[in-house]
C-alpha cells in the first residue's frame, strides 16, 4: 500500500533558522566583510531577495548569526554545569570549559566568533551584539559556577587562549612557545 506524503511548507521562522545555520559556514569561511548575502542565499538554497525578506541587510544577518552562536555557547555552558562532578566553582568552571572546548572544535563556530570580534572593532552593530553576548555569557558563568570575579575572568581568558590554539592548529606545531601556550589547555 503506497502512502502519500504531503509536502510541508516551512514557515518563515524555520527558514530563518536554516539561513542562520547556513550563514555560519559562509561567514566562517570569509568573515563579515568578505561574505555576500548572495553567497548565503545560494548556500541556503533560497533567493537573495528571500534573505532580505528575513533579514533587512547583511549587518542584521551577521548579528543574528553572532547571537545564534552565543546561544550555542550558552547551551554548552549549561551542559557543562549540569555535568560538573561537584558544586565547587572550580569543578563547575572546569566542566563548562570542557564543554566549550568541545563546542569550538566546530571550527565554523570558532571562526564566526573570531570574525565577529574583528568586525566589532569598526562595526557598531556587531560590537553591540558581541558585547551583549559576552555580557550574558559572563553573568551566566558567574551565576552557574558561583566563582569569584577572578575565577570567571580566568575562565574567559583561558577560552580566548583556546581560540588561538584551535585557530593555529596547535596539534600540528611543536616548539617551546606553543607548548607554553597550550600547557594545560584541552582542545578536541
Amino acid at each position: 500500500m503506497a502512502t502519500t506524503e504531503q509536502r510541508r511548507l516551512s514557515t518563515a521562522e524555520e527558514r530563518r533558522e536554516t539561513v542562520l545555520r547556513t550563514a555560519i559556514g559562509a561567514f566562517a569561511a570569509r568573515g563579515y566583510f568578505g561574505t555576500t548575502t548572495s553567497e548565503v542565499a545560494k548556500a541556503a538554497g533560497i533567493s537573495q531577495a528571500y534573505v532580505y525578506r528575513l533579514f533587512p541587510n547583511k549587518e542584521a544577518l551577521f548579528t543574528a548569526v553572532v547571537e545564534h552562536c552565543f546561544v550555542r555557547v550558552r547551551a554548552a555552558f549549561e551542559e557543562g554545569a549540569a555535568r560538573a562532578t561537584s558544586s565547587a566553582p572550580e569543578a563547575v568552571l572546569d566542566s563548562m570549559g570542557d564543554s566549550y572546548a568541545r563546542l569550538i572544535s566546530d571550527k565554523d563556530l570558532l571562526m564566526v566568533q573570531l570574525h565577529a570580534q574583528a568586525a566589532a572593532v569598526s562595526e557598531p552593530a556587531v560590537r553591540a551584539a558581541v558585547r551583549a553576548g559576552y555580557a550574558r555569557a559572563v553573568e551566566y558563568v558567574r551565576g552557574a559556577s558561583g566563582g569569584s570575579a577572578e575565577q570567571v575572568q580566568r575562565f574567559f581568558a583561558t577560552g580566548m587562549l583556546c581560540h588561538l590554539i584551535v585557530a593555529l592548529d596547535a596539534d600540528d606545531l611543536d616548539g617551546p612557545w606553543i607548548r607554553t601556550l597550550a600547557a594545560g589547555i584541552t582542545h578536541y
